[in-house]
């Protein structure tokens, strides 16, 4: 496992949005989905709006690896579960974050069907697979 580098969590928690695209069991891209991504320490965290039925969000669990694309920075990742522990930093980071938004926006991100699919975002050498 490898970690964010300063320049990559500086770069993906200044942009507004991320890319996301899970592979397919056949080691494909998904097409691309936009969401919203927040950092907590060392660590970035995305969740799905729309709760655990999206379409980009069922696909992170079909090999639980992917890419992410944001502020410049392109990156192979692994998708792990946020756990229970993580969930009030993470509501904490979304409420700052995308603070200028309407509350109603805010809440849906932080909602409990939105923190049931937290996901921690763990980088991964370009092309390495993990079995």
């Amino acid at each position: 496992m490898t970690t964010w580098t300063r320049d990559e969590l500086r770069r993906i928690d200044a942009a507004d949005e991320l890319q996301i695209a899970s592979l397919r069991r056949n080691g494909t891209l998904r097409p691309r989905v936009t969401i919203w991504s927040v950092r907590v320490g060392d660590d970035l965290y995305v969740r799905s709006v729309n709760g655990p039925s999206a379409f980009w969000f069922r696909g992170t669990h079909t090999r639980r690896e992917g890419r992410v694309w944001s502020g410049g920075v392109e990156v192979d990742v692994t998708f792990e579960d946020g756990g229970a522990d993580i969930e009030d930093a993470v509501d904490a980071a979304y409420r700052t974050k995308y603070s200028r938004y309407a509350q109603n926006i805010i809440d849906s991100i932080v909602g409990p069907q939105a923190r049931s699919t937290t996901l921690r975002l763990v980088p991964r050498p370009a092309g390495a697979a993990s079995d």
